[in-house]
């Protein structure tokens, strides 16, 4: 079983329109409304590609209720903690000029709430293969929350991956994750001052206490440093679509591979085809299959 973990579950809207009039009336063609949040995500694929799967995170209000409805219609096993303020809703507008993600903050956690989680995530341990923790932290979450959770399922020989951002990306390397999985961009925004380049970015996380960190590059593919060695996965063409849930894709594969110890050049082929065929896909958590066979098989890593 791999355990997911989604602090900042959201009810995901997605409107699709061709053009966007941002100052009249818009006609939503598609509306999709659906649980989600990045580990949420993570889980949907990984339940789709047969693995088991439990969701943990938080929920509260009529939207937490709303998000505890749509996992289980969706046939994902779930343990959410429940908290008070309601929980979050994002919206994102995709046609043909683009891509726009309108994400709230979340609701505000109380410490008694996060200790009611902690007891719930020990408890999830027992059994798992592996942890997911990704996504943005809500208000009173602290920064090294991430750590925190990663560190207690090392101590227990239960490999972490992390997709965060910002301070919880900075702090994760302390808990000794299996993996870290920063973009581009938050991998540079998490480096000291005079520290360029992703190799060396990464490398400067693994000093910190990850084992390895493997770096989404979009359609540049992916760089993955390691204690055996550096790997790049170079896409072959650029996949058409809606980004947002692509790199929940892309971490799936990365928790397939840990679980099932696929060594690194594989385990990197996969994951970038997962991410690239969720591009493929109107809605965050699915992937298109025809899409994931042909790009599986160009994918060059070196």
């Amino acid at each position: 079983m791999i355990v997911t973990v989604t602090l900042n579950a959201a009810l995901d809207v997605t409107y699709r329109i061709d053009q966007v009039d941002w100052n009249g009336v818009n006609r939503v063609q598609s509306p999709h409304r659906r649980a989600g949040g990045k580990g949420v995500n993570v889980a949907r694929v990984l339940a789709a590609l047969g693995h088991d799967v439990l969701v943990l995170g938080l929920a509260g209000g009529p939207t937490g209720q709303a998000l505890a409805i749509d996992l289980t219609a969706s046939a994902l096993p779930h343990a959410l903690t429940a908290v008070d303020a309601d929980s979050r809703t994002t919206l994102t507008v995709t046609g043909l000029s683009g891509t726009t993600l309108f994400n709230e903050p979340g609701p505000l956690v109380t410490p008694e709430e996060l200790g009611r989680f902690l007891d719930g995530f020990d408890e999830a341990l027992t059994g798992a293969a592996a942890v997911v923790l990704s996504g943005s932290l809500p208000r009173g979450v602290p920064a090294d929350f991430y750590a925190t959770l990663a560190a207690r399922a090392a101590d227990r020989g239960i490999p972490a991956l992390v997709d965060a951002d910002g301070e919880a990306l900075r702090h994760a390397p302390t808990g000794r994750p299996s993996i870290v999985k920063p973009n581009l961009e938050e991998l540079a925004r998490a480096s000291p001052a005079g520290a360029t380049g992703p190799e060396r970015q990464a490398e400067l996380m693994r000093e910190a206490g990850a084992a390895a960190v493997v770096v989404s590059m979009g359609h540049d593919g992916l760089v993955a440093v390691t204690a055996e060695g550096t790997w790049r996965a170079r896409m072959p063409y650029r996949v058409a679509g809606n980004p947002t849930g692509a790199g929940d894709a892309l971490v799936a594969g990365l928790a397939m591979g840990v679980v099932e110890g696929t060594p690194w050049p594989e385990r990197l082929r996969l994951a970038a085809a997962l991410g690239a065929a969720a591009v493929a896909t109107p809605v965050a958590g699915e992937i298109d299959h025809g899409t994931f066979q042909d790009v599986h098989r160009r994918i060059n890593v070196s």
